[in-house]
C-alpha cells in the first residue's frame, strides 16, 4: 500500500460520480436491500445496513429511497430479488479488475461485462484470477484541509481507535482498518472531532500496475463503461492513474 494514493485516485472520479447520481442512488438502493434481506432491517442490529445506509446518506439519498429499499427487502413492498456475483478479469497490459454486481439477471450482467472489457482491450477472467492481488480492507481518509491537527496527533487517534495502519500524504491521511473493526474505528474518529472525506469497506491492492498513456486511456474507460452498467456496484482495479 506505501507509496500510493487511492485517495488521489476517488477524487479523479468525484466529479464524473456526481452526473450519474440517479444510478449511484439505484446502487445504494440495492446495497440496502442486500444487507436488509441477510441481517434484518434495523440498522443498529445490523452493521452491515448501518455501512449501507451511511453510505447512501454520505451521497445525499433521500431518506424515502432509503426507507423503500428497506421494505422492499422485508416483504413489505412488492420487489424484485437480487443476486450477488464477483467478475475478475484483466484490463489494458494486464493490470487486474475486480467488478462486484448485483443483480435481477445473472446472463445480462454476464454479457454485459464481457463486452465493457471486450470494448476496452481487456478480458474477462476465471474466478480466483486476480483476487489474490487484493486485500478487503476498511479504509477511511482525513483531508488535511480540514484538520489542524498534526501528523503525530492523528496517528496516536487512529491507533487509539483501533486501526492498523495509517499513510500520509501531501493532502489527506488514509488510515487502513480490518473489516470487523471498520465501525469502531469510523465512529471513534468522528467522535474525536474528525470530518471523513472517505470511509468505506473497499478492495485495496497489494501491487500497482503501471501503465503508459494509451494503456491509461483505454483502463479509463474500461471502469467508466463498467461503472455505467446497470448492475454494476463497484469496480476495483491496481491500475495507477493518479499522475494526473
Amino acid at each position: 500500500m506505501a507509496g500510493h494514493s487511492k485517495w488521489k485516485n476517488i477524487q479523479r472520479r468525484k466529479n464524473a460520480q456526481d452526473a450519474k447520481r440517479g444510478k449511484i442512488f439505484m446502487k445504494a438502493a440495492k446495497d440496502i436491500y442486500v444487507a436488509a434481506k441477510e441481517g434484518g432491517p434495523d440498522p443498529e442490529m445490523n452493521p452491515a445496513l448501518r455501512l449501507a445506509v451511511d453510505k447512501a446518506k454520505a451521497s445525499n439519498m433521500p431518506n424515502e429511497n432509503i426507507d423503500r429499499a428497506i421494505k422492499k427487502a422485508t416483504g413489505n413492498l412488492d420487489g424484485v430479488s437480487y443476486d450477488e456475483v464477483v467478475y475478475e478479469g484483466y484490463g489494458p497490459a494486464g493490470s487486474a479488475v475486480m467488478v462486484e454486481i448485483l443483480t435481477d439477471n445473472k446472463n445480462r450482467a454476464a454479457s454485459d461485462v464481457r463486452h465493457a472489457f471486450t470494448k476496452s482491450g481487456g478480458n474477462l477472467g476465471e474466478n480466483g484470477c486476480v483476487s489474490f492481488m487484493f486485500n478487503r480492507k476498511g479504509y477511511l481518509v482525513i483531508d488535511r484541509s480540514t484538520t489542524d491537527a498534526d501528523e503525530d496527533s492523528v496517528m496516536l487517534d487512529v491507533l487509539e481507535a483501533g486501526a492498523e495502519e495509517m499513510e500520509t500524504t501531501e493532502d489527506a491521511f488514509e488510515i487502513f482498518t480490518e473489516p470487523e473493526v471498520f465501525k469502531d474505528v469510523k465512529e471513534a474518529l468522528e467522535e474525536a472531532g474528525y470530518t471523513l472525506d472517505t470511509a468505506e469497506v473497499t478492495q485495496i491492492p497489494t501491487t500497482y500496475s503501471q501503465l503508459e498513456e494509451d494503456d491509461k486511456d483505454k483502463m479509463e474507460k474500461l471502469i467508466d463503461r463498467l461503472e455505467d452498467l446497470e448492475d454494476v456496484q463497484e469496480v476495483y482495479h491496481n491500475a495507477e492513474l493518479d499522475s494526473e
